[in-house]
């Protein structure tokens, strides 16, 4: 009963996932999904209402909270607000990504590697998801498809 409540579920999701062309050029993405996709189209909808990447990552609760004065900046933990569903998936889009990438011959970006040295595997994990919210407000806000980046490490 349930497995067949799941399948109907999974096909009209995916029947959706296929009508909607903006859902699909994110699908591209590595990290994002079907499931993901979609959530993020349905969620943002029209992404011309954030000024930049980095409002929609606020938005969905991915940048550290700025305790900051005089100047001086003190960056928290993150801060959590927002849609809690998208960020959970986007983060778990990019926990997928970091151990494929691990696990591949082709190896990780610069930007990876210099970060998984210097940080806890979780906050590079925040800071890939951070990354994917900002790339799928450039790919929603302009209409492009998913441009890969060299991924070669020195």
């Amino acid at each position: 009963m349930v497995q067949a409540q799941i399948c109907r579920l999974a096909k009209k999701l995916m029947v959706w996932h296929r009508a909607n062309e903006a859902s699909r050029r994110l699908e591209a993405t590595p990290g994002v999904g079907v499931i993901t996709a979609t959530a993020l189209v349905a969620t943002i909808g029209d992404a011309s209402q954030f000024h930049s990447g980095r409002q929609l990552a606020a938005w969905l609760g991915l940048v550290p909270r700025q305790y900051s004065s005089g100047g001086k900046e003190r960056l928290g933990r993150i801060s959590k607000r927002g849609d809690g569903y998208v960020r959970r998936l986007l983060v778990h889009g990019a926990r997928a990504d970091l151990r494929w990438s691990k696990h591949s011959k082709e190896r990780r970006s610069i930007w990876q590697e210099s970060l998984l040295a210097r940080r806890p595997t979780n906050v590079v994990l925040v800071a890939m998801a951070n990354k994917t919210a900002r790339v799928v407000w450039a790919m929603l806000s302009r209409g492009e498809s998913f441009r890969t980046e060299a991924r070669t490490a020195a």
